[in-house]
């Protein structure tokens, strides 16, 4: 018997509708490979146009069903990013089992210069989800989606981040129009600044500042005291329920303020790891070696996960040396680092953020408390 040209898909995957979703602001390409057709379908639509890809899914659906006899398993897939997982609650909500997929887990063509489309991300997704439903190891990593609760219980954290940011921009402008006259910021942040301060500071020929000078350095105080009260507004509201046990739970810990507890608990400890690896790899701090043949070498830390957690890892780790000299994890620390100063501490620092991490998580787990480490009256 002549063997068919179309690939046929293995086990369950016969009576499973695969969609490749490729996200813009401009447009959605829907890739679909269906188990009564033996080609890819492509399909153009506006953006944020869900309730017509669902039309579209539904029809594609509805015509597998007539031709297989039954009701097809249909699993979709995006990339994470600019959409966020709104997207993955409404197709979840039709019937639809989505996968939200890390854009750096694809594999990408390597030849020097490759042509890249929408059309084409879509059929290489859609390759690999089909790979990855077949059981294919490290095809692509799948982003753990986080509830509504979840989501809306770090927005606090990020916009705190934010928000310091913005001050330290209007704090260093401010600095940068007064040094091009030659004259020191004095204190912006007093509320009083421009009205007694500014309005007493000359020139170098002992000339009042320029009129348009003193209404752009106004603006800029204005908008510093309006970051500063949103601060202050932001630090004494309530803790949002979805993190306020875990938070008051690292809080006890020597060393570690409300705002560390609010974003590791926010950021990191909202995912149900099972081993320490996942707690390592999903902060980015994990060691990413480069064998092959003769060459090896470590090309340092892989800075995958989340950003803001390793970070917070990084400064807390520096905190916990002065706050736990007795700990076990200081006396590591110490005992490897000893005198050194630059990159084998720098290094070492790293090394113990990461093991912070883990303690911390079994900390909140299994209330096992660091070694040697103190809790707060």
């Amino acid at each position: 018997m002549q063997a068919s040209s179309v690939n046929t898909p293995i086990g369950d995957d016969i009576a499973t509708i695969h969609v490749a979703i490729e996200l813009s602001q401009r447009s959605w390409v829907i890739v679909i490979h269906s188990p009564d057709r033996g080609r890819l379908s492509r399909h153009k639509l506006e953006a944020g146009d869900v309730e017509e890809l669902l039309g579209l899914l539904g029809k594609t659906r509805s015509r597998a069903a007539r031709t297989l006899g039954r009701s097809p398993r249909m699993v979709s897939c995006y990339e994470a990013g600019y959409d966020g997982f709104w997207l993955d609650r409404r197709l979840q909500s039709a019937g639809i089992d989505n996968l939200v997929i890390d854009p750096a887990s694809l594999s990408v063509d390597r030849r020097a210069r490759q042509a890249k489309t929408d059309r084409i991300d879509g059929e290489k997704m859609i390759r690999a989800l089909m790979a990855h439903l077949r059981g294919e190891p490290r095809v692509l990593s799948v982003v753990r989606v986080p509830t509504a609760e979840q989501e809306d219980a770090r927005r606090r954290t990020r916009e705190r981040e934010r928000l310091i940011k913005e001050q330290t921009g209007h704090i260093n402008r401010i600095k940068a129009l007064l040094r091009g006259q030659g004259l020191a910021a004095g204190e912006p942040g007093r509320r009083d600044w421009g009205a007694t301060w500014l309005a007493q500071q000359r020139d170098w020929q002992g000339q009042p500042l320029a009129p348009l000078l003193v209404e752009e350095l106004s603006r800029e105080h204005a908008r510093l005291m309006l970051v500063r009260d949103q601060l202050k507004a932001l630090g004494e509201e309530a803790m949002p329920q979805a993190t306020v046990g875990k938070a008051r739970q690292l809080a006890r810990l020597k060393g570690i303020g409300p705002v560390f507890a609010a974003t590791l608990a926010g950021e990191l400890f909202w995912k149900d790891f099972t081993n320490r690896r996942q707690v390592g790899a999903y902060t980015g701090l994990t060691p990413s070696p480069w064998r092959s043949g003769r060459v090896e070498h470590d090309q340092g830390i892989s800075k995958a996960g989340n950003r803001r957690v390793r970070h917070t890892a990084v400064e807390l780790a520096w905190l916990w040396l002065r706050n736990q000299p007795t700990s076990a994890l200081s006396r590591w620390f110490h005992d490897r680092v000893g005198e050194q100063r630059g990159r084998i501490r720098r290094i070492a620092i790293v090394a113990l953020a990461r093991k912070l991490v883990i303690a911390l998580w079994r900390f909140l787990t299994v209330g096992m408390i660091p070694q040697d480490a103190t809790l707060k009256a």
